[in-house]
């Protein structure tokens, strides 16, 4: 490739799929015959009904993919592909048109054609098919509000004045009155172009005025070092989770180590009716479990107002988990305040889909204590109260207790360390069908308060020993096959044929949480660390458990059948009812309907993947 560096090309091309998955000797052959394109903002790259002979890859800047009808079907930064759908004289179905300035990879349809040949997982990723329509319809959901869509809002379009900074050397109180004067509540501090440090107007508060600190320092004594920051080209939604998993309502915007400017959750307000952000630092001022039960209530309106505003399914669960997060949280620091100092140290857990961030409305509790060994049975009692305060706190906060009383409220799940380790042990290396269909919540675990060493030898052995042991991941691999998507003959569904929930479709058994087993399964079988379903996905596709075409296949379904049941679920919680997974078909669109089937062919897919992956027959 004329004028480009051969290596840095190669590398770019290893960072992205299809391509993280060819040989790298195939990958600089194939960087030799690309060539480069510049396009402008506003360049029509393809267009509906016309022919193509080239692919493209996004090196950088962005693009937009519109279908027929003008609807949106992607947006895509660096790694993205597009054109082999209209190559050998097809006529396109999709307009593509550049965003923002860009650069572009291009390769020749022989090129593509020969590379395709010789690597399947390049064919096959490109390759139309059932989740190509699953993508479609996660960007066409008639259920959201497309023309209130300002969670897909840039963050450079939010920006509304240049940066305030100073240097480290600045004083406190030079840098009190730069603030005062530009009436903003906080400072960026920058060495040159450099961002190095924030100061915030709670910072004044808390470091300086009820510290006792003289001013005359530099404000480099009081800044929060190496901030947390966010890019220009990031979405709205996602300074949404960023702050509501962190708990921070200011977030610096930068390009490189350059500043562009400071982000507030005041921001986000003015997009917002309902703000999560704020609920959850409401959560963590909260004085008492009153105050919590009010906050709590907040929680199904910014439910309704996520899934019309264009958020994803997963999007919605991380500021569902964050929330619960923040309950439990506060719930833990009242009873250590009511309780005294705990006796021994302790590690707080919580289980299940709160641990891979996923929870939704009406989620119960999974949660567990892991004990310092050094604690002593008097000491027990303690333990008891902490549990029994926060697992009824819960209940009042609309978190039910577990069916399966997975819960630390109950003395089977507080335990010493050492205990934890021995349960692990049999689990693993001598399974039942009985004890690792129960145990399986705990393979989701996430520290959620106290102390992270208790924690970290028990997910080092898992991590160690759970792919190590064939006769557990053949268990786990019949767990996750056991639930059969809800498909009958005639692409009708399987609806429910008794009870409270006869003649409605269950989106969770074999649907979403079918999914959530296959990765629980083939992350494990890899000793991989991640818990959410989509990143044990991807990392499971780049540890070669999974074929890329089938993660994607399964990242798109688990989208889809989630944001369907959270449609449903907000419905319920607009009605008064209480949200559930069991969706009647009469409520469903005949988009839906279609779309599903497509779904849950996929999730039997990929359990007959499993099935053929592990010797199940060895399983009795």
């Amino acid at each position: 490739m004329a004028d480009v560096d051969i290596p840095e090309v190669t590398d770019f091309l290893a960072e992205h799929a299809p391509f993280a998955a060819v040989p790298r000797e195939e990958l600089e052959q194939l960087a030799r015959r690309l060539t480069v394109r510049y396009a402008r903002r506003g360049t029509h790259l393809m267009s509906v009904g016309k022919g193509n002979d080239e692919v493209f890859v996004v090196r950088s800047g962005a693009v937009q993919i519109t279908d027929e009808n003008g609807s949106l079907v992607a947006r895509g930064g660096e790694g993205t592909g597009f054109g082999t759908t209209a190559l050998g004289g097809r006529p396109s179905r999709f307009d593509v048109v550049a965003i923002e300035d860009s650069l572009l990879l291009v390769m020749a349809s022989d090129v593509f054609t020969e590379l395709a040949d010789r690597q399947p997982v390049v064919r096959d990723f490109f390759s139309e098919q059932r989740a190509a329509r699953l993508r479609h319809a996660l960007v066409s959901f008639p259920q959201q509000d497309r023309h209130s869509a300002i969670l897909q809002t840039r963050l450079r379009d939010l920006l509304r004045r240049p940066p305030i900074t100073t240097t480290g050397e600045t004083t406190i109180r030079e840098a009190a009155e730069l603030m005062a004067r530009e009436q903003v509540s906080s400072l960026l501090v920058v060495d040159g172009e450099r961002l190095t440090g924030i100061v915030t107007d709670r910072d004044l508060r808390t470091r300086v005025l009820a510290a006792g600190l003289e001013t005359a320092r530099p404000v480099s004594a009081i800044m929060t070092p190496d901030p947390v920051t966010s890019s220009p080209d990031d979405l709205a939604m996602e300074l949404v989770l960023q702050m509501t998993s962190r708990n921070i309502h200011h977030m610096p915007v930068v390009e490189g180590d350059r500043p562009l400017g400071m982000l507030t959750s005041t921001d986000l307000m003015r997009l917002e009716r309902a703000n999560p952000i704020h609920l959850v630092g409401d959560v963590a001022k909260a004085k008492d479990l009153d105050a919590l039960v009010l906050l709590s209530q907040r929680l199904p309106r910014i439910i309704d107002q996520l899934v019309h505003e264009d958020a994803t399914a997963d999007g919605i669960g991380r500021i569902i988990t964050a929330v619960g997060d923040a309950i439990e949280k506060r719930l833990l620091t009242m009873a250590e305040q009511l309780l005294g100092p705990a006796p021994v140290p302790y590690a707080w857990i919580v289980l299940g889909s709160q641990a891979r961030l996923e929870q939704g409305p009406g989620s119960d509790q999974d949660n567990a204590l892991v004990l310092a060994d050094e604690v002593r049975p008097e000491q027990l009692g303690w333990f008891e109260s902490l549990a029994s305060f926060v697992g009824d706190g819960l209940v009042a906060c609309g978190y039910p207790p577990c069916p399966g009383g997975i819960m630390a409220s109950n003395p089977e799940w507080r335990r010493p360390l050492h205990e934890w380790q021995r349960m692990f042990a049999r689990w693993i290396n001598e399974p039942t069908p009985d004890a690792v269909l129960r145990s399986a919540i705990f393979f989701d675990l996430r520290l959620l308060h106290g102390e992270r060493a208790l924690v970290e030898p028990l997910q080092a052995q898992v991590s160690a020993t759970a792919r190590q042991s064939g006769r557990f991941l053949a268990h786990l691999a019949r767990n996750a096959a056991r639930n059969e998507p809800p498909l009958g003959f005639f692409r009708g569904f399987v609806l429910e044929r008794k009870g409270e929930h006869k003649d409605t479709v269950d989106l969770k058994r074999g649907g979403f949480h079918a999914i959530v087993e296959i990765a629980r399964v083939q992350a494990l079988s890899r000793g991989l660390p991640q818990v959410n379903t989509l990143a044990r996905i991807s990392a499971a596709a780049g540890a070669g458990a999974l074929a890329a075409e089938t993660a994607a296949d399964l990242h798109d379904a688990f989208e889809f059948i989630r944001y369907v049941r959270l449609v449903h679920q907000a419905r319920q919680l607009r009605e008064g009812h209480e949200p559930d997974s069991f969706v009647s078909p009469d409520e469903l669109s005949s988009f839906e309907k279609r779309h599903l089937r497509d779904a849950f062919h996929i999730v039997r897919s990929a359990q007959q993947t499993v099935v053929q992956s592990y010797p199940l027959g060895f399983v009795t």
